[in-house]
């Protein structure tokens, strides 16, 4: 293959799309940053230079196995890989690291307890622990056979049906409705006391791909129902939408990456032509409530690392915290005997179960955890797999690289360069993979760019290879092979290389 669709790819990422993003959030009545200003003109050209995407494949490039730059993972690979520290961390601060991470792993109880300092637990929840969804810090699954479906869970949302609703997501103060009676999500697992709320129930239906060599491949595309429902049947208008727990790593990165170089990818109106129309995610920071940009969830609807983590707590585990300090969770009114249970805040220790200080340091420990160093980044085999990653279109979406802002809140994440391969935008995924769940400005058919860094260690972390949102894909053939919409493209060029050309393309992925 020549380099000339790389070179093509390169133009159309260091040129059509420097603005498109940028209009399209002030023309939406969001004021978000248009230009860095963490850094000098000097440094400016500095990072546009490094971040460029290559197009020579005949070595590794510059720094390109230390995928978190000074913050990368170089311990001995073990299914401990996603659980170690930022490689700078400061001494001082692994204390709080370390706090964070058994916090992360404790197992809540349900009120009143006398560990009173760990009750407050539901009273509906998914799981007892953040480590529960997240083992070993890496991703959930989809249940097997006698697996516990306690890493994935259904979320239940309506769209706007009102006018005042219809404002209300235009103005980021909401992303959706939840069911009336079942709330934001389908809690499988209740204290004492009272019932759960149902069961998730999945079926597949088994697809055949034929790919352009005559290779088939067999897709499973699933069906999921909400089953023995405690308390009514679910409203017409809710909407069901499965979703695995993502891995854990890199995430503070992520949230040091500056709004303008990930708007500079946003082409919301295909303005190149390129047919890829990615577009940003306008939330509002649960803290603040000022407006941000959503860069962590399956839509992307979340900004901030915290904004994630008190989510999980009050849907996931049914805590409280500052920022969402309701201690009865997901509990709707018409679940009345759930709204009556005993909750687990203590006064002494502060006003929800989860005080800030405990909140503080899950953060921390979440924004922390190590991206594992690349393996074979310069084998024949790994570049000429990434050749083809470029050449089929894929660094469209999956972004290679970035340099965080030189002034992020924490120092470790400071003017680092990074690999994520993701541009953390909103896409059309097209009909395979859509959900009909809007979340914020995302529609039921759009999802974000899921980074791909971490992705060749999944079932060494995990034990298993499952991927996308709800872990249909048993393998990154097959994920692959559901991308559709603005994807369809490059998963068509996938479908058509050569058997071994695959096999290198597959070879390049489970390097990072």
């Amino acid at each position: 293959m020549s380099h000339a669709p790389a070179r093509r790819l390169i133009a159309s990422a260091s040129l059509c799309a420097m603005f498109a993003g940028f209009s399209a959030a002030i023309a939406g009545g969001f004021d978000l940053p248009t230009k860095r200003t963490d850094l000098s003109e000097t440094d400016l050209k500095r990072v546009a230079d490094i971040t460029r995407p290559t197009a020579d494949f005949s070595k590794a490039e510059q720094y390109e196995a230390m995928q978190a730059g000074a913050a990368t993972s170089i311990d001995p690979v073990t299914e401990d890989s996603f659980s170690h520290i930022s490689a700078n961390i400061p001494f001082e601060e692994e204390q709080n690291f370390k706090l964070g991470n058994a916090l992360f792993r404790k197992l809540w109880v349900s009120a009143p307890s006398s560990t009173q300092a760990s009750d407050g637990l539901g009273p509906l929840f998914n799981a007892r622990s953040c480590m529960s969804c997240h083992v070993n810090d890496g991703r959930g699954r989809p249940p097997e056979g006698a697996t516990s479906a306690t890493s994935m869970f259904l979320r239940l949302a309506r769209a706007a049906t009102r006018p005042e609703e219809e404002k209300a997501i235009a103005n980021a103060d909401v992303v959706n409705f939840p069911d009336p009676v079942y709330g934001h999500q389908l809690q499988d697992l209740a204290v004492p006391g009272i019932a759960a709320e149902g069961r998730m129930a999945i079926t597949y239906d088994v697809e055949t791909v034929t790919l352009g060599d005559g290779e088939k491949v067999s897709l499973r595309r699933p069906h999921y129902t909400a089953t023995n429902l405690a308390y009514g049947p679910l409203d017409t208008a809710t909407t069901i939408s499965a979703r695995v727990a993502p891995a854990m790593i890199g995430l503070g990165l992520i949230e040091a990456i500056p709004e303008a170089d990930i708007l500079a990818h946003a082409d919301p109106d295909d303005a190149d032509g390129d047919g890829i129309s990615g577009k940003a995610a306008i939330v509002r920071d649960h803290r603040s409530g000022k407006i941000a940009l959503g860069r962590f969830g399956w839509k992307a609807q979340n900004a901030t690392v915290r904004d994630q983590s008190a989510d999980a707590f009050a849907n996931d585990i049914g805590i409280s915290t500052p920022d969402q300090p309701d201690a009865h969770g997901d509990c709707t009114k018409p679940e009345e005997k759930c709204l009556e249970m005993p909750t687990g805040v203590q006064k002494r220790l502060g006003a929800e179960e989860a005080p800030g200080p405990v909140l503080d340091l899950v953060t921390f420990y979440s924004e922390n955890l190590a991206v594992p160093a690349r393996r074979k980044a310069s084998f024949p085999e790994t570049l000429r797999g990434k050749r083809i990653f470029y050449e089929t279109g894929c660094i469209s979406c999956h972004v290679p690289k970035f340099v965080t802002r030189r002034d992020a809140a924490e120092k470790a994440q400071s003017f680092q360069l990074i690999w994520p391969y993701s541009d953390f935008l909103l896409h059309d995924m097209g009909e395979g993979l859509a959900d009909g769940q809007q979340v914020g400005l995302a529609s039921g058919r759009e999802w974000r760019t899921p980074p791909l860094w971490g992705i060749g260690l999944t079932r060494t972390i995990s034990g298993h290879s499952f991927f996308l949102h709800d872990g249909r894909a048993r393998n990154v053939t097959e994920s692959i092979l559901w991308h559709g919409g603005e994807a369809e493209k490059a998963r068509n060029a996938f479908s058509f290389l050569s058997k071994d050309d695959r096999a290198a393309l597959i070879t390049f992925l489970e390097s990072l």
